[in-house]
């Protein structure tokens, strides 16, 4: 019932729980659960071409720059390691160059397929850690790939995402530690993914607290930093207790790279986009189809 009245009534989710009585994400569970038994069968057909597309993309959300890869049959955000190298060595980075570096899954495998060689960069981190052992929280590890791959120096951040204000006053007033967040004033470029709404994301996959999963009309995030459709930014409380690159610092990135795939997080790209976190982004032709779609029905709607 679920899938024929998503697919075939084009009913939206947060309707469809509604009127079951049920939450968006059970909703969002069994219109996985219905592809993956085979009962709804999508086929994307690419109606232009990956450079068509990613002019379309640039335009519409103002991005200095972007690349969209056909979209392959498995390992989506592995392929995007290519363009987004592509990215970086048209940048033009030189020696002493500062690259951002933040965690999510897309930056943990396009990071683990390998990135160009640019010597003497700086790979930093971007944000405090989790007291979790998914692989895709483990930040400084990330920061030590890159910057193996780079070919430069790895500047770790050796703090919690999340403390009390006076640790992370204490944390941030250290000498050493200044020589990491210094650098989120001088960054180049950054790598960074776009989180997913909390009410399709399973509390457990994200790590977020209460208060993250309580805010209201949140379409994704950039390092916990929370916007909506419309790129506004919706504070949370206990978010000035992060440890982490501020939204301005990362609105003055040279080049701010989101990493993304997936449908899902194409309202959370829009809102990134228009919040300024990122201005240039990565992903494959499926995703990019649905930016474009979302942003079609906002052009449409009265």
């Amino acid at each position: 019932m679920v899938a024929k009245l998503h697919y075939e009534s084009e009913m939206p989710q947060i309707e469809i729980a509604r009127k079951l009585g049920v939450s968006a994400a059970t909703v969002s569970r069994l219109l996985q659960r219905a592809r993956a038994l085979g009962i709804v069968k999508i086929e994307v057909m690419d109606l232009a071409l990956p450079d068509e597309i990613t002019g379309q993309l640039v335009e519409a959300l103002q991005l200095k720059r972007a690349a969209v890869i056909d979209t392959p049959s498995s390992g989506v955000l592995a392929a995007l390691a290519t363009p987004l190298g592509n990215l970086l060595k048209e940048e033009g980075l030189a020696k002493g160059s500062v690259i951002g570096i933040g965690w999510g899954r897309a930056v943990r495998e396009v990071i683990h397929a390998g990135l160009p060689k640019i010597p003497d960069v700086h790979a930093v981190a971007l944000n405090g850690g989790l007291q979790q052992s998914a692989p895709h929280f483990q930040i400084n590890e990330f920061v030590r790939q890159a910057a193996d791959q780079l070919g430069g120096s790895a500047h770790f951040l050796h703090a919690p995402y999340l403390s009390s204000v006076e640790l992370r006053d204490a944390f941030l007033s250290d000498p050493v530690v200044q020589q990491t967040t210094g650098l989120w004033d001088r960054l180049d470029c950054a790598i960074v993914g776009i989180g997913l709404p909390h009410d399709i994301n399973p509390p457990e996959a994200s790590a977020a607290t209460a208060n993250e999963q309580a805010i209201g009309g949140a379409v994704g995030d950039v390092i916990r930093h929370y916007v909506d459709l419309a790129g506004n930014l919706l504070p949370w409380e206990g978010e000035e207790r992060m440890i982490a690159a501020s939204v301005e610092q990362l609105r003055n990135v040279g080049l701010s790279i989101g990493v993304a795939a997936t449908v899902e997080k194409a309202a959370g790209i829009i809102g990134a986009a228009r919040s300024g976190m990122i201005n240039a982004l990565v992903t494959d032709t499926t995703t990019a189809l649905a930016i474009l779609d979302v942003l079609q029905i906002r052009q449409e709607s009265p």
